[in-house]
């Protein structure tokens, strides 16, 4: 598909691409949303369910273990047949699922659409990536992924919110499933009525259909409907070739490690903050949701700050390395940054979680962890991309599922370490964590290039690491 064919995404009107990106951002805010919003009305789902704490947990936990799933699938049936389809069919799924939590009657019931609606949820967490890369240049696309990067964030910190509000007000909880409902039927409608195809090839294949069907020519096809694979090979592309590279890689292998104990930690807080805001100064279920709102200013902040201070940066180191590609490792400047404000606001966060301190101190330590958050991800993320380019896809997939891995499996201990520990000492442990995990960006950033000539997967190993202008200049004193 040529640059200048009408057809192709990359040449739709600039506001109707940004369109399509918030509507993406928005599909995924409401999966993140609907993962956290039942952290409102635990004690009521405990009454009606007479079940305890920890399977309370589970309608969080399950919610996201069914993000392990849903990447495995939605995103290689999208390269089948294409992003739309995909949309409509999995948010089809997923608002009937938030009517049957509505409608449970029983723990069992309520556990498994919980399950089954964060598989289907993972939908647009898959594909809606893929959609940015689309529609967008490489030029416009880190603006984009910049502004797109909230949305996995907001919804886990409005939900609490939102849901403790509702319960604070005497509405029944099952409302909160309707909300849930309500919100992801009229993003189907929005999907259905307004999203258009993206994928290229699932394009040119409707193409190839329709000059079938005007001119009766049967040779008029698309490479996509010639590349068939037979259903062994696709369970072995889907699921094997991403673990595969991710243990054969031992850089992406502690990138994935470091993101998933940063997005672990992130679920872990919905059990945390009660402690410390609930039972420690005795605030109701919706203000203890609203002390989640500084994390989410945090991280609006550090979009805010990288999209005015290092995007700049980073295009004029483009111009340096023209005409071969930025090596990855200038991604890793804003995580030397990060890290050590990530480290250091958990220990801000324990120390002063004492019901004898103010609420203020503990509240604003989400101001620099959420600011931290959202840097970590866009560095790793993008370095992930940019060190793995021809394998990102499979790079990508694998860290997402180790990721939700440890997004359900941190809330699960998550009450019984801060009542064991108490806030200070279970902080602390979560800091000491954070600490040993600083170095990774400084030394990816110095010894990155190194890592990659002996890679099997990165094709960048023997792309200069230096700007060449500068080598040149250096040659020439010389």
């Amino acid at each position: 598909m040529g640059p200048t064919d009408p057809d192709n995404p990359k040449t739709w009107s600039r506001p109707y691409r940004w369109y399509v990106t918030m509507l993406s951002a928005v599909l995924v805010l409401n999966a993140t949303f609907a993962s956290s919003a039942p952290s409102g009305i635990v004690p009521d789902l405990m009454e009606k369910f007479t079940f305890g704490t920890e399977v309370a947990t589970l309608t969080i936990a399950l919610f996201v273990a069914g993000y392990c799933v849903g990447p495995l699938l939605w995103g290689p049936l999208s390269e089948q047949y294409g992003r739309k389809p995909i949309f409509i069919v999995s948010f089809t799924a997923y608002t009937g699922f938030q009517v049957g939590c509505a409608l449970s009657q029983n723990t069992a019931s309520i556990l498994i659409f919980r399950f089954l609606g964060g598989t289907f949820a993972a939908a647009p967490l898959a594909n809606s990536g893929a959609v940015m890369s689309d529609v967008w240049d490489a030029d416009t696309r880190g603006k984009a992924m910049a502004l797109f990067a909230l949305a996995p964030f907001a919804g886990p910190t409005v939900g609490p919110t939102v849901s403790g509000f509702m319960a604070v007000a005497g509405v029944s909880w099952r409302w909160v499933f309707w909300l849930l409902a309500l919100f992801a039927g009229t993003c189907l409608a929005l999907i259905v009525l307004t999203l258009p195809e993206t994928y290229a090839p699932a394009i040119l294949v409707k193409r190839a259909q329709r000059l079938r069907k005007e001119t009766g020519d049967s040779r008029y096809w698309a490479p996509l409907e010639r590349n068939k694979m037979s259903f062994s090979q696709r369970v072995k592309h889907v699921l094997g070739r991403p673990f595969i590279i991710l243990f054969r890689e031992p850089m992406l292998l502690v990138i994935t490690l470091y993101m998933s104990f940063v997005y672990g930690v992130v679920y872990l807080l919905f059990e945390a903050y009660p402690i410390v805001f609930t039972r420690g100064h005795h605030f109701n279920a919706g203000i203890s949701g609203l002390m989640f709102l500084p994390i989410f200013i945090g991280a609006v902040f550090a979009v805010i700050c990288y999209l005015l201070i290092f995007n700049p940066r980073y295009h004029r180191a483009i111009e340096q390395f023209a005409p071969h590609p930025v090596p990855p490792e200038y991604r890793m400047e804003v995580c030397m940054y990060a890290a050590p404000v990530y480290t250091i606001s958990f220990f801000w966060f324990g120390w002063t979680s004492y019901s004898s301190v103010s609420y203020w101190a503990p509240l604003m330590a989400g101001f620099p962890m959420g600011f931290a958050i959202i840097w970590l991800f866009l560095g790793l993320f993008n370095y992930t991309i940019d060190a793995y380019l021809f394998v990102a896809a499979s790079a990508l997939s694998s860290m997402t599922v180790v990721r939700s891995l440890f997004g359900a499996g941190f809330p699960m201990f998550a009450t019984q370490m801060y009542e064991t520990l108490n806030p200070r000492w279970a902080s602390t442990l979560l800091g000491c964590l954070a600490l040993l995990m600083t170095p990774i960006p400084f030394v990816l950033r110095r010894y990155g290039h190194k890592l990659r000539k002996h890679s099997k997967y990165s094709p960048t190993g023997h792309l200069p690491h230096k700007p060449p202008k500068k080598e040149e200049a250096a040659a020439e004193k010389a």
